[in-house]
């Protein structure tokens, strides 16, 4: 049975995760077994579920979840729902909700680097991309277009704050990922990987060359927005690699950019709805 209970304190502690509570807080990266995520709309909730994801509480438009979303919110047992009209709902949250409905997930167990990599042809890695729109957008796109994982460096965005996830429409729950560690290059070598540097070098070849097309487990690398890659990590790579541009343009914003080199690179041999 659905346990319903209808706002009516604002300041109730039940809400904070929903209303006061900043990202880095629900992240609780000192005891992160106890962190908190916000997932947001009914696909991207039964996307998070599906990955088996723990529901906490779900907060939803009143005269819309028992609707649309009751056979959803049964599935998680006794879960509290708390509801209320549209319009406390944005007093609360700052923003219209999209489609009426949030929850409040118990952040999964990270992967390993040897877990999400197992078995990959094609990886991901993000260096230093601190805008939760572009990691979202870039997850979408590697769910999309066939890539295997995605492994992030420290200080990039966290891929489970709301707008990322958001963004990713919960891909970020269907797609390995997981943080890497010093040397990450010399792992991922050790692996089997070769690495491909999404670069504006002189020496840097088409991202449709052949020669990457061939290489049976390859890892692109994207850098952070504006700077791009740092030079130790563009140097340390195998290839560098650039999509070739018309009009004097120079660059696509890096989640463009990643969309296009995961058509061109994407493993051929994975059947493919397209």
């Amino acid at each position: 049975m659905v346990k319903v209970i209808r706002i009516e304190d604002f300041g109730a502690k039940e809400l904070d995760v929903y209303a006061r509570l900043r990202e880095v807080q629900l992240l609780n990266r000192h005891e992160p077994e106890k962190g908190i995520f916000i997932a947001e709309s009914p696909r991207v909730i039964e996307r998070a579920l599906d990955a088996g994801c723990v529901p906490l509480s779900f907060l939803a438009e009143e005269r819309y979840w028992e609707r649309e979303m009751r056979g959803m919110i049964e599935r998680c047992g006794d879960v509290p729902l708390y509801t209320a009209k549209l319009e406390v709902l944005t007093r609360i949250t700052g923003y219209q909700l999209t489609r009426g409905m949030l929850c409040a997930m118990g952040r999964p167990r990270l992967r390993t680097v040897e877990e999400v990599c197992r078995g990959a042809k094609r990886i991901v890695v993000l260096e230093n991309v601190v805008n939760p729109t572009n990691v979202g957008a870039i997850f979408r796109s590697a769910a999309a277009l066939s890539m295997d994982g995605v492994l992030l460096t420290p200080d990039c965005s966290d891929p489970l704050y709301r707008r990322a996830i958001r963004v990713s429409m919960g891909t970020v729950f269907q797609i390995p990922w997981t943080y890497l560690g010093d040397g990450w290059i010399g792992t991922l070598r050790e692996m089997g990987f070769r690495m491909a540097a999404m670069a504006l070098t002189k020496e840097a070849m088409s991202v449709a060359d052949p020669r990457l097309k061939k290489e049976e487990r390859l890892a692109l690398v994207l850098g952070t927005e504006g700077d791009g890659l740092a030079e130790s990590t563009i140097w340390d790579c195998d290839y560098q690699v650039r999509i070739p541009m018309a009009q004097g343009v120079d660059s696509l914003n890096v989640a463009a950019a990643s969309a296009v080199a995961f058509w061109e690179l994407r493993d051929r041999s994975q059947n493919s709805a397209s």
